[in-house]
């Protein structure tokens, strides 16, 4: 009314109901989680690039870790690892080949390329490596069977069938390989071994061998008996030997060499005495 004062209408909130409350808790709840995410992500792929340009490699780096505890966070660290088929190898061979660590990070982790690794590495035959999120890894070795030792100029390697060396193997960790000496002796020894299987009891006697002129084989035997074989015809040579020891104990005389290098002969040399130093007798010659 004219001359009256009007007081205004006091303003008052929209009261709204618990669902409405529930919606915006979970709504600041949700963007501060992305946020967090954002940040840890962004952390990780930091530390990812780091950790690929080396700068963490060097001993005594003060964030080394950082990338392992990170990933730890993510839940993508290399806390379980399986490793199987190791049998003359040990897991930290493994693991470094493929640059893994346990408790690392596995960001950036390519299993098909771990295997890869792996398969270059000289004592392996072949690999699968598996990973299974977040943080596990399984890791299956075929090794390279030792097949022999190989001699050469001073320096003992461990040889699959092959003939390839194996890194990491002690020789002797592995007494019981046959030691071969010589050029080519490590791509000629299968074909020899196949040989000695048929001779099951001269192979027993068989501790070394040297390839000669990567032409033939001189053998020799635990008891000081050399065996000088053939260019060709190696089968037979070690047949007629071993027939020879099984009908007249050849092997357990006094003798120093059997000579088979000529085609249809075996000549037998005696063995020195042992007070004069000279040979007893002239080699035989046994025509066959």
């Amino acid at each position: 009314m004219d001359g009256e004062r009007r007081i205004a209408e006091p303003l008052t909130r929209r009261r709204h109901g618990p669902g409405r409350a529930l919606a915006v808790a979970q709504s600041r709840a949700l963007r501060g989680l992305a946020r967090a995410g954002a940040v840890l992500f962004l952390g990780l792929t930091l530390a990812h690039g780091l950790s690929a340009g080396g700068h963490f490699d060097f001993d005594g780096s003060p964030v080394k870790a950082l990338p392992g505890k990170l990933a730890g966070l993510a839940g993508l660290a290399a806390d379980d690892i399986r490793i199987t088929g190791l049998v003359h190898q040990q897991p930290d061979q493994v693991l470094s080949a493929i640059g893994v660590k346990p408790g690392g990070s596995l960001i950036g982790f390519d299993a098909n390329r771990a295997r890869r690794l792996l398969e270059g590495l000289d004592w392996v035959a072949s690999a699968k490596v598996q990973r299974l999120y977040p943080n596990q890894l399984e890791i299956a070795v075929t090794e390279r069977a030792p097949f022999a030792i190989w001699q050469r100029a001073g320096v003992y390697y461990v040889i699959d069938q092959s003939g390839f060396a194996m890194s990491g193997l002690d020789p002797q960790q592995l007494p019981g390989l046959l030691l071969i000496t010589g050029e080519g002796a490590n791509m000629k020894v299968s074909a020899l071994v196949n040989h000695l299987e048929a001779t099951p009891a001269l192979k027993l006697k068989v501790k070394a061998a040297a390839r000669v002129g990567d032409r033939r084989w001189t053998l020799y035997l635990d008891n000081g008996v050399k065996i000088a074989l053939p260019e060709t015809e190696e089968a037979q040579a070690l047949k007629r030997v071993a027939a020879l020891d099984q009908s007249q104990r050849i092997l357990s005389k006094a003798i120093s060499l059997i000579d088979l290098r000529t085609a249809g002969e075996m000549t037998v040399a005696v063995a020195e005495a042992p007070d004069s130093g000279v040979a007893q007798g002239e080699k035989l010659s046994q025509a066959e």
